[in-house]
């Protein structure tokens, strides 16, 4: 499990004030991260897969629209990518039926060709000749027939036994994620309210400070005392609330890396998978020898140098949404 480091917050808000504070946090979409490059001595953020082009370091940000409003969440472009490779698998799956349903067709009508009367009446050697082209009509009629039940058998079901379990999945990570920044979420407006409740009560100490009156100095201490201990209360809420923040955001960080490594699984997977099976597939067309093997092998060499970390490298480079991880929030 990667942990990302802490951040050590102050411990009062009381430490904070009338100091001048230079920002090294921004907060987008309920989502705290580190301007980059704030002071020339701030290490920057280490990639937790270096070299490797990994899921879990290039999409915590969100994507921008053309406007360049944040619009999906870096997950949501993870999920949407193996959303269209579940339904690739259902397109080469619908290919591969495709495909068996032509063979089959194919096969009835060269063995009804071959049981064809025509010029079964011709003799001698031409005859002998015509009545071997009519079995070879039959035999090719076998080989298709016997190529269609093994594409079903070895190539189509797995495909979409695959498609199934890989659907399943799926929908586990979708939810759960979406869950965790629900929350995030909520626990963001928490922070909010309760920075505006510890603003409100400052505020109010300082005027009553400010309406000291030496005439009704007892009933003004009272009255400070009050603000000034409701304005305490006030910072302890928010002090309470950046924390479940904090826990909310840790729990999401660290939800996000392993679902985003889950998912590099299941694509590593479903390209292996899918290449197996397409080999599986020009493996049926060499033994069916009256194929052309010249157009079988070209598919074959493409398939060898089929690599699904090099296809994750260019994939993440066009799509990545940021690369700087969430820290936690000060108060």
């Amino acid at each position: 499990m990667f942990r990302r480091r802490k951040n050590p917050g102050n411990n009062s808000p009381a430490k904070r004030q009338n100091k001048e504070i230079k920002e090294t946090k921004i907060t987008i979409n309920c989502v705290t991260f580190p301007l980059p490059s704030v002071t020339p001595d701030q290490p920057e953020q280490q990639l937790l897969k270096p070299n490797e082009w990994s899921y879990c370091d290039y999409f915590w940000t969100d994507k921008k629209d053309p406007q360049g409003t944040p619009s999906v969440g870096g997950f949501e472009v993870l999920l949407q990518k193996q959303l269209k490779g579940k339904q690739m698998q259902k397109e080469m799956a619908e290919f591969v039926r495709e495909r068996i349903k032509i063979e089959d067709e194919y096969s009835k009508n060269l063995s009804k060709l071959s049981q064809s009367p025509l010029a079964a009446q011709e003799e001698g050697t031409l005859g002998e000749a015509w009545a071997q082209l009519k079995r070879s009509c039959h035999d090719e009629a076998e080989v298709h027939l016997k190529f269609s039940n093994k594409l079903q058998c070895e190539v189509e079901k797995p495909l979409l036994t695959f498609r199934d379990n890989f659907k399943k999945e799926l929908k586990k990570y979708d939810h759960h994620i979406i869950d965790l920044r629900k929350q995030l979420a909520s626990r963001y407006a928490g922070v909010e309210k309760a920075r505006k409740a510890l603003a409100d009560r400052q505020k109010d100490l300082e005027v009553k400070t400010q309406q000291l009156d030496i005439k009704h100095m007892n009933k003004h201490e009272e009255d400070i005392k009050k603000a000034r201990r409701k304005s305490t209360q006030a910072g302890d809420e928010l002090m309470h609330n950046v924390d479940l923040y904090n826990r909310a955001q840790s729990k999401w960080f660290e939800e996000m890396v392993t679902t985003s490594l889950e998912l590099e699984r299941l694509e590593v997977e479903r390209v292996e998978m899918i290449r197996q099976d397409l080999r599986q597939y020009t493996t049926l067309r060499h033994e069916t020898d009256m194929f052309n093997q010249s157009t079988v092998e070209p598919v074959d060499q493409l398939l060898q140098s089929v690599d699904p970390a090099k296809d994750r490298e260019l994939w993440v480079q066009e799509h990545k949404t940021g690369e700087l991880r969430p820290v936690d929030m000060d108060i």
